[in-house]
């Protein structure tokens, strides 16, 4: 089973024009990151388990009986505290945009600490534990239990995997985040983000002149070079994947993986109007655990993994809502 560890959030999501006022309503979507993964995992029929920590009360009741109905299990969910986290964001934009709201502070999830979660019992039969950098972008308590988790799968032989997404407005702590993910990721076995994300948060740096070169094979020699220096720097890490999503009007997409020394790109995809941005990173995160968790060859899973996430970005909501079947019909008639 693979288990999910991150926060629990809703996403209130006005339209751009203002008229949520005039209409008294926004719209409202269940998400996180770690959150989507489990949704999409589900989905595909992998058995997955999500941990999270949420106040009890009439909204999260509702919250987890939906996450049950989606075939997600949440036993491992503790109870405490009095807030859930929101975000609110206008319809359309990235969770990267500046115009984003994070309410997360002092939530049940923030206010983790050590010791709060008997690991031995939400571990027992987990094959594959995940995790995303926003957790430990929320304080420093959460970075020692990231820690405190992390040292319990290594002692259980559980294979990790991280999402390097780089949120700046969540690191608000005094720590920035290469001075935190470095200590993480030597625990990681697999790590999906993008050559930018590396920078910031491991310190890989970028070729000087690839802010001024805008061609495909500039981005996927530099996926390259990033890749290898992290497979040096956490030797642990045997799995690296990137992603690359540019345009506004059309959608350009497509994702690459390194492993023992080998490099694999998927195919580009390209289309428009995109309907929702949220969520397509962490469908790419849960296409590569669909792919290494039943052991498909490599190619196949950054194939899938790429096609899921491109997919995500024309369906409402934070998760997606596409089969397994679906995506490999989508790869197969893609022209």
């Amino acid at each position: 089973m693979v288990l999910c560890f991150g926060e629990l959030l809703l996403r209130l999501s006005a339209a751009p024009d203002g008229k949520w006022l005039e209409k008294n309503s926004f719209g409202v979507y269940v998400g996180g990151a770690e959150m989507n993964v489990a949704h999409a995992l589900a989905h595909w029929r992998v058995p997955v388990c999500y941990c999270t920590a949420m106040p009890k009360n009439f909204l999260t009741k509702h919250l987890v009986n939906d996450i049950k109905e989606k075939h997600v299990d949440t036993s491992t969910i503790l109870y405490k505290g009095d807030k859930l986290g929101f975000y609110y964001l206008e319809d359309g934009l990235s969770v990267q945009h500046a115009e984003i709201i994070y309410d997360r502070k002092h939530s049940s999830f923030a206010e983790l600490k050590k010791g709060m979660f008997d690991w031995d019992r939400v571990l027992d039969g987990i094959r594959w534990f995940h995790f995303s950098a926003i957790t430990p972008a929320l304080s420093k308590n959460l970075v020692d239990v990231c820690e405190e988790v992390l040292q319990f799968c290594e002692r259980k032989n559980i294979f990790v995997s991280v999402d390097l997404n780089y949120r700046p407005k969540l690191w608000q702590y005094g720590r920035k985040p290469n001075e935190v993910m470095p200590k993480l990721m030597q625990y990681c076995d697999a790590a999906m983000g993008n050559v930018w994300s590396a920078e910031a948060m491991l310190g890989v740096p970028l070729r000087p002149d690839l802010a001024h070169v805008n061609r495909k094979d500039a981005y996927l020699q530099q996926a390259r070079e990033t890749s290898e220096r992290i497979a040096e720097m956490f030797p642990k890490c045997k799995i690296v994947a990137n992603t690359f999503r540019f345009g506004e009007d059309e959608i350009h997409y497509y994702g690459t993986l390194f492993s023992n020394r080998t490099f694999y790109v998927s195919a580009e995809y390209k289309g428009h109007p995109v309907v929702d941005k949220v969520g397509s990173g962490d469908c790419f995160m849960a296409g590569l655990i669909y792919g290494m968790f039943n052991r498909l060859p490599f190619q196949q899973t950054i194939n899938f993994s790429t096609a899921a996430a491109f997919t995500k970005l024309f369906i409402k909501g934070d998760c997606t809502t596409k089969t397994a079947d679906e995506i490999r019909s989508f790869m197969m008639h893609y022209e």
